[in-house]
C-alpha cells in the first residue's frame, strides 16, 4: 500500500540537522519512494525531513530508477560550479555552489554499505538532498 506523505514547508523544521537512520527506519525509504513517485513531474529527489521525518534518509532519481540512501556521507568531491535550484518545500529558485563529481557512501535498503560516484545533474540532486540532512535550506 502506497503511503504518500504531505510535503513539509516549515523552514524551522527543515533547518534542523537530521538524526542517523537505523534499520527500523526502512519504512521511511518506502514512504519517500511513494511520495517522490506522486510528485515525479516536479521533483527528482527528496530527503526524509521533507516528509516530516528527521532522519538521514534521501531518495534520488538516477534516470531509470530511484535510489534510497540511508546515512549518506560524501567521501570525495571536485570541480565546483554555481547552480540555481528549486525545492518542493520552498518557493522560487536560489543560487548555490555544487560539485561536478562526488563519491558517496551509504547504506541501502538491505542495510549493506554501498559506495557510488555521481557526476553532473545526478550529483547535483544528491548534494541538494544531503544538504537537507544538514538542515541547509537553499
Amino acid at each position: 500500500m502506497a503511503v504518500i506523505r504531505p510535503i513539509v514547508r516549515d523552514v524551522l523544521f527543515l533547518s534542523r540537522r537530521s538524526e542517523p537512520a537505523a534499520p527500523q527506519d526502512r519504512a521511511v525509504g518506502r514512504d519517500l519512494q511513494d511520495t517522490l513517485q506522486a510528485n515525479r513531474e516536479r521533483c527528482v529527489g527528496m530527503a526524509a525531513n521533507m516528509i516530516g521525518v528527521n532522519k538521514r534518509v534521501i531518495i534520488v532519481n538516477v534516470g531509470f530508477m530511484n535510489v534510497v540512501m540511508y546515512n549518506p556521507v560524501m567521501l570525495a568531491k571536485d570541480t565546483p560550479y554555481e547552480a540555481e535550484e528549486g525545492c518542493l518545500s520552498l518557493d522560487g529558485v536560489r543560487k548555490t555552489t555544487r560539485w561536478q563529481n562526488i563519491e558517496i557512501e551509504y547504506l541501502d535498503a538491505a542495510w549493506k554499505p554501498r559506495r557510488q560516484r555521481f557526476s553532473g545533474w545526478t550529483a547535483q540532486i544528491v548534494q541538494h538532498e544531503m544538504d537537507h540532512l544538514e538542515g541547509i535550506v537553499i
